[in-house]
């Protein structure tokens, strides 16, 4: 044959294994090479050789359209082999939306709230909400509550021995005031934070069972989750880090979820308005894409004596939380 009787032949052929991929004769590793070759043979020949055939660009167009098909066909739904699973007020919405740049990691939009809220469920209603995955993509899902909420880390274990958990940490300070600056933008006529956080304001007592001061005491949370998994299963995302260099920490993530370091620095912009980095490009956008209104808000103005107080309460809680973890975070 000579070239002008190639095309009219390959596509055919790429007809027929359209049919046969359909019925999951073929393998799709093969499907792809073909299609690869294929399609590449049918434009030079089209544009160099002779006149277009009629339907040819239409077979060209299915076949790459079956490419994303037989994706999704392969695609799986399955229980997470990594969670986000806190801290609230930490960082943990911006981590997981840059971490679902990443090709290899589908990530659940929402917060299933499966193993505080909803375990009665069961596993099965749990898988069911993960998006559908390809082998060698990682999935998981975030809820900062799982850190703080006692029966966790138990159910954790029990679904995954290996499952990978991801913890973001931030000035215990700076977080309880995030909190509670989120909690009056919802119910405005609660009491002051100053009044919230003593028991006793004339003693100077701290009202640590408060929870947005409760969720800070993070050596007491991590203690129960080591009793479950090994330290090396717990990787500590820094929430400055995440706001001063947030490629340098997804960069650790990624080496912790043993994904290539596909996001880096050239995904980010700092955002002066906001005070903290957002996205050039988002997944499925061109555009760039900060976190909503309610992130970076003005955070509540605080008694400064309040907040000296509160650094000398947190002072020997961090200091042995970075014992525990190998990491000083330098928290003041």
């Amino acid at each position: 044959h000579n070239r002008s009787d190639i095309a009219p032949l390959l596509r055919v052929v790429l007809q027929k294994l359209l049919i046969m991929l359909s019925l999951g004769i073929i393998g799709v590793s093969l499907f792809y090479f073909l299609a690869g070759c294929c399609e590449s043979d049918i434009r030079e020949n089209s544009v160099s050789h002779r006149p277009a055939i009629a339907g040819e660009g239409s077979t060209i167009t299915s076949v790459l359209e079956t490419n994303n098909s037989v994706k999704d066909w392969m695609a799986t739904r399955r229980l997470p082999q990594a969670l986000i699973i806190g801290v609230k007020k930490g960082g943990t919405r911006a981590l997981l939306e840059f971490l679902r740049l990443h090709p290899d990691i589908r990530a659940l939009g929402s917060e299933p709230h499966f193993f505080d809220r909803h375990y009665a469920r069961g596993l099965d209603w749990y898988r069911s909400m993960m998006p559908k995955a390809l082998d060698g993509q990682v999935v998981m899902e975030k809820t900062p509550r799982y850190f703080v909420t006692v029966e966790t880390p138990g159910r954790v274990h029990s679904m995954s021995h290996d499952v990978k958990l991801i913890v973001v940490v931030r000035d215990p300070v700076t977080r309880a005031i995030s909190d509670y600056t989120q909690i009056i933008s919802k119910t405005p006529h609660i009491p002051t934070f100053e009044t919230l956080a003593f028991k006793n304001r004339t003693n100077g007592e701290i009202d640590s069972l408060w929870s947005p001061l409760w969720i800070g005491l993070y050596a007491q949370h991590l203690e129960r989750w080591l009793a479950w998994f090994p330290r090396a299963q717990i990787h500590l995302v820094s929430g400055e880090g995440l706001i001063s260099d947030p490629a340098g920490e997804l960069g650790k993530v990624q080496d912790f979820l043993g994904l290539q370091r596909i996001v880096t620095d050239k995904h980010f912009y700092f955002n002066k308005t906001k005070g903290f980095p957002c996205l050039k490009k988002p997944e499925g956008s061109s555009k760039p894409h900060c976190l909503g209104k309610t992130k970076g808000r003005t955070h509540a103005s605080i008694d400064p004596e309040v907040i000296r107080r509160l650094r000398e309460f947190y002072r020997p809680h961090n200091q042995r939380f970075y014992q525990m973890t190998g990491q000083n975070f330098g928290w003041q």
